[in-house]
């Protein structure tokens, strides 16, 4: 079954790996990103070419809000960028679709040009300037706005990157030339110009092919969270003893608290942030911290997109192969609720008994993280006549995934891991509310275990529940301890 980039365009996965893309699903985005510090930190020319082409755009920005030159309308032509769905990586758990670079992303960039960004390019303390600072901050600015808005300044060099490879490797049937908007700046005309490209082409889009090394998960090397956790380093790192009182003084004051009341950890993040505004330099300090660890980084990075692809490509098409093997998965028929309940014993029967588990272990570490799980439910709902969709959020919150066939024929899923804190919370109320709020008159919970005691935990949440048995509550079990030793990951 065609999934992946390769199986796509009929070229091999050693094809693609060894040009040093990412073999991407063309179901489902992964849960990759760029990462513009590895452009900085890259020993590639072309890499370091392209981080200065990110830092000239930023400066060109930083000097036009200084001076008094930015418009709404120029706002959006130079702030506000459209989603690239078409390198197929980012947050969508269903399909490729994304929001963009919007208002929100525009204004937090425009605010923080002229104040943390002031001294960019003439840095003192830290060895280059780097985009990731805008998150540091504000608000609202995460991972997926930094890679979104990294992809969009290397467009060009994106589209030239996929275009060498597809006419070295794709079918001409399977070429297409196309315009891209926005896909170089012209200084000259202080305005974005678009491209013109060959590339791979399918169902209506064309695709982009990313290097791996530029990407990563989780989180940037430079991150907001990152910065919090060490803020017990970064002050003893100033030379200037002095002021590395005051900035320990200032953080205690705002973290006073009564006698006898320890703080919560929000209120020390809280705490923390408020000091760094109070002394922006600490932020130059953070990040020449992260510079000078620029090696961890790129190994890091190398780990965590080795194992998505582990994960998310050789062990999907393990699983795909078992599930096809099983007469007539793809072919199931009856209502949603009926082929959901199929599907998904086909699926468990899979992951317990036929070594699917493997999908969720990597170096006998188990694999746990219900953005996958949610992501694997999309796979195996390919080749259905049914539609497999991220739940509209209604104002509470979304459910997983919503199984349609028209109007009047829905199931609801909610996927969990049996480790999640809010497990008894979410099968007491979630779903049910879901179900009264939607025209979906059924709904699963679908909840994977990994050891005996999750296990245990589960089977005691729904004993007291009193839905312990309950055909809509599908439990599998992921360990890896009790499963015939040669299927053993």
């Amino acid at each position: 079954m065609a999934t992946f980039f390769n199986d796509f365009f009929e070229v091999s996965e050693d094809d693609v790996e060894a040009y040093g893309a990412f073999n991407v699903s063309l179901i489902n985005d992964l849960p990759l990103f760029i990462d513009p510090f590895l452009l900085f930190h890259s020993e590639k020319e072309e890499y370091q070419q392209l981080h200065g082409e990110i830092l000239k755009y930023l400066i060109f920005l930083r000097d036009e809000v200084a001076a008094g030159r930015v418009t709404d309308d120029l706002i959006k032509a130079w702030f506000r960028f459209p989603e690239v769905k078409q390198n197929w990586l980012g947050f969508s758990q269903v399909g490729n679709g994304g929001t963009g670079l919007g208002q929100d992303f525009a204004e937090a960039l425009s605010a923080n040009l002229h104040t943390i960004f002031a001294d960019f390019g003439k840095e003192r303390i830290s060895k280059g300037s780097h985009l990731e600072k805008v998150c540091l901050i504000s608000s609202g600015v995460g991972k997926d706005n930094i890679s979104d808005f990294t992809l969009n300044l290397i467009l060009d060099y994106i589209c030239r990157y996929t275009q060498e490879f597809a006419r070295g490797y794709i079918p001409p049937k399977l070429r297409r030339t196309v315009w891209i908007e926005k896909a170089k700046f012209n200084y000259e005309t202080r305005s974005w110009q678009r491209g013109q490209y060959e590339l791979p082409f399918i169902n209506g889009d064309y695709v982009l092919l990313t290097p791996k090394d530029m990407l990563t998960r989780e989180e940037n090397w430079i991150n907001k969270g990152d910065m919090v956790r060490q803020f017990a380093e970064i002050p003893r790192a100033l030379p200037d003893a002095e002021l590395r009182g005051q900035v320990f003084a200032y953080f205690d004051s705002v973290l006073a608290k009564p006698k006898g009341k320890e703080p919560s950890q929000k209120e020390i993040a809280e705490a923390t942030i408020k000091t760094y505004l109070q002394f922006p330099e600490l932020v130059d300090w953070y990040i020449k911290f992260k510079e000078d660890r620029g090696e961890e980084a790129a190994d890091e990075s190398s780990a965590k997109v080795a194992l998505t692809r582990f994960i998310f490509e050789h062990q999907v098409k393990d699983i795909q192969a078992q599930l096809a093997s099983q007469s007539g998965f793809y072919r199931i028929n009856g209502t949603t609720y009926e082929e959901t309940h199929e599907r998904l014993a086909f699926f468990k029967d899979v992951i317990e008994n036929k070594g699917g588990h493997r999908i969720f272990w990597h170096n006998g570490e188990s694999i746990q993280r219900e953005s996958d799980l949610q992501i694997l439910c999309k796979f195996i709902w390919c080749g259905t006549p049914s539609d497999a969709s991220a739940e509209v959020n209604d104002g509470r919150g979304p459910v997983d995934f919503k199984i349609s066939r028209g109007a009047f024929d829905k199931t609801l899923i909610e996927m969990k891991l049996a480790k999640n804190t809010k497990l008894k919370q979410n099968l007491e109320k979630q779903l049910p509310i879901y179900q009264a709020s939607s025209s979906a008159k059924k709904g699963i919970k679908v909840i994977a275990y990994f050891d005996a005691a999750e296990k245990a935990k589960v089977i005691g949440v729904l004993k007291e529940l009193g839905i312990e048995g309950h055909p809509d509550v599908v439990l599998i079990d992921a360990r890896n301890d009790n499963k015939p030793s040669g299927s053993k990951a």
